[in-house]
């Protein structure tokens, strides 16, 4: 008779893989509320012990996979020029956050179980993350004198992405490629003018 217990899928990376894929497909088809350490074991293929030897409970395991899921389906980008920079951080955005995967982590991040203290933080750090990979494309543009001295990296990264998030959480209005094109014109425009260094000290 054949156990029913998962079989050993290998250690490390694989199991680490594994299991925030199974992380993401629990998100996708039962939503925060029915997350569990033990069906995502089972989905990953991994005993629960496994997961725990990680993860101390579901929350640090979320945001382990929500961190790492947003920096490889969003990478970084480094075409040599700002524009085309913002460009392809703006479309990888839109394209992350409308497929069913980037819905389920929105709903998860902003509605629902948003208000729990886990899953604030979850969100905090993956914003923080997101921020801090991304700051080496406002930097090298500075250095290449494409930006003003001093553009502030985070201010400039938000006002790339508040328009977006805007449409996906508040409005409700449909984002596309141009919808990403748009927003990376205007905070281009902001930067240039100086607007998004950081407030002078009187």
């Amino acid at each position: 008779m054949e156990s029913d217990r998962p079989r050993p899928i290998g250690r490390g990376a694989k199991v680490r893989t594994a299991v925030h894929a199974a992380t993401l497909a629990e998100l996708v088809d039962k939503g925060y509320a029915a997350l569990s350490v033990e069906n995502v074991a089972q989905r990953a293929g991994v005993h629960k012990t496994t997961v725990y030897r990680r993860w101390k409970d579901r929350e640090s395991l979320l945001t382990d996979a929500l961190t790492e899921h947003v920096a490889t389906d969003i990478p970084i980008p480094d075409t040599g020029a700002i524009e085309t920079d913002l460009r392809a951080l703006a479309r990888s955005l839109v394209q992350s956050f409308t497929s069913p995967a980037g819905q389920a982590i929105l709903a998860a991040m902003f509605t629902g179980a948003a208000h729990l203290p886990e899953i604030a933080s979850a969100r905090r750090h993956v914003f923080h993350d997101r921020l801090t990979r991304a700051t080496p494309v406002v930097t090298r543009a500075v250095e290449r004198g494409e930006l003003p001295s001093g553009t502030d990296p985070a201010e400039l990264l938000k006002t790339l992405a508040a328009p977006i998030y805007l449409r996906l959480l508040i409005t409700a209005e449909p984002i596309d490629e141009e919808t990403a094109d748009r927003t990376v014109r205007i905070t281009l425009a902001a930067a240039r003018s100086g607007a998004l260094r950081p407030p002078q000290t009187p």
